[in-house]
This record gives C-alpha cells, structure tokens and sequence, in this order.
C-alpha cells in the first residue's frame, strides 16, 4: 500500500469545477410500487406519490475522475436529505449533480479524499423536490 499517494491543489480545484451531465428519471406507477415494496411499505399512499426514499433509485453517473485514480477504493460515508415538494407519478425529475467539497486526510488505512457531493433534483416544473448531501471516502 503506497502512503505517499497525495492529491494536488489543482487536481481538487478541477474536481470542484468539473461539469457532471444532469440524470433524468420518468417517474412510473410501476417503478414506485416495485420501490415501496422492496422498502417493506406495501401502503396505499404510494400509489401515486413516491416514498421520500425514492430517489434514492435515481442514477446519477459520476464522471470519469484520472485525479482519483490514486484511491481506487471507496466506501459510502452516508447521505443527509432535505425534501420539498412531493414526487408523484408522471413527474419528470432532474438531478443536477456537483462536488461541494474535496478534503484529503489520513484515516486507518492510509491517505483517503473525502468527496462531499450534492445533488439537487427538481420536477419538470422546476420546483425543487428534494436535495441529497452525499460523502464518499476514496482510499
């Protein structure tokens, strides 16, 4: 395990401006009761709003990242949420995606990056439903 593995100044500065292509999910009748099921929340109420967990679903792609390359490991440091309007079936959500912090330190194991990412998704009206805060610990 190499100990000396460090990530630059610019290296954080081109994470912190990297552009990263907006996820967009139709929200389906069938995908929200598959979803609430799978939660064990069988309840009626999920029949035409989603379960605030929901989006959880949504795939966002994270760029290619050469400057992480160095911390090829990765560990889910946990997600803190804020919601607003609810997500109903027939909405279109958008989730735009951008790194809000990027801090090395050394943890157990060696130098680690901690990425703080924030997604902030939004219907097709533009009114904003929720706004998920994400930490991921790269090794």
């Amino acid at each position: 395990m190499t100990q000396d593995k460090s990530l630059s100044p610019e290296a954080r500065r081109a994470l912190m401006e990297r552009d990263i292509p907006p996820a967009v999910m139709p929200v389906e009748r069938g995908h929200v009761r598959r979803f609430a099921e799978a939660i064990g929340d069988g309840s009626e109420r999920w029949t035409d709003t989603a379960p605030p967990t929901f989006l959880r679903a949504m795939l966002s792609e994270l760029p290619s990242a050469p400057e992480l390359e160095a911390f090829p490991q990765m560990l889910d440091g946990g997600s803190d949420w804020e919601y607003g309007a609810p997500v109903t079936v027939g909405d279109t959500i958008t989730g735009v995606t951008r790194f809000a912090s990027v801090n090395q330190r050394n943890i157990g194991v060696g130098p680690a990056v901690f990425l703080q990412i924030e997604t902030r998704y939004t219907n097709q009206q533009g009114e904003w439903v929720a706004t998920q805060k994400n930490t991921l610990i790269r090794y």
